[in-house]
């Protein structure tokens, strides 16, 4: 077996991506109150901060910044999967060695993580996570798209309402800042 590293750091912040077993499946934003249920009947037992987060059809992207001294996201993902995958009906494609293990097929088994550095590097992965519903041309203004943090920060100040503008195309290069 693939032995896995994870940079667990106690009160760190983390960025993650999160992906649907079945790609083009529409299942987060088609059952967004059932992912929040997760998120918040998991937050209630292990708390950790959003810092920011975007809901996609088929993946989600998340900002999160542990509490001192846990650095157990792992375990934070693992309810968040299994209690939103309990709430949806059976009916999923799944292949024999999920089967064999009794697992759903809804989410992918593993998940792309990576520590934040610096302000910088939080920064731009806040911008990167803010961004995506437009490079993904589901919307063409970032404030559009109803499921993300974004709309949070603009109350708060920190992010105008119509940051990175009107984007046509893919998006690629608008709204991220630099990396130094």
């Amino acid at each position: 077996m693939t032995g896995y590293r994870r940079n667990f750091i106690a009160g760190g912040s983390f960025f993650f991506t999160v992906n649907l077993a079945q790609r083009r499946l529409r299942l987060l934003t088609e059952n967004i109150a059932e992912l929040r249920t997760a998120f918040g009947e998991t937050r209630r037992r292990h708390p950790f901060t959003i810092d920011a987060m975007v809901v996609l059809p088929d993946h989600l992207h998340a900002l999160w910044t542990m509490p001192e001294g846990d650095a157990d996201f792992a375990t934070r993902w693992r309810l968040i999967k299994a209690t939103f995958s309990r709430r949806l009906p059976q009916g999923e494609r799944i292949s024999d060695s999920r089967a064999a293990k009794g697992e759903r097929g809804i989410w992918q088994r593993r998940y792309w993580e990576h520590t934040i550095c610096d302000e910088n590097d939080f920064a731009r992965h806040v911008d990167y996570i803010h961004i995506n519903p437009v490079k993904h041309g589901l919307v063409t203004r970032v404030g559009d798209w109803p499921h993300s943090t974004f709309h949070r920060m603009v109350e708060r100040g920190i992010y105008p309402e119509d940051w990175a503008g009107d984007v046509s195309g893919d998006g690629s290069g608008f709204g991220e800042r630099p990396q130094e």
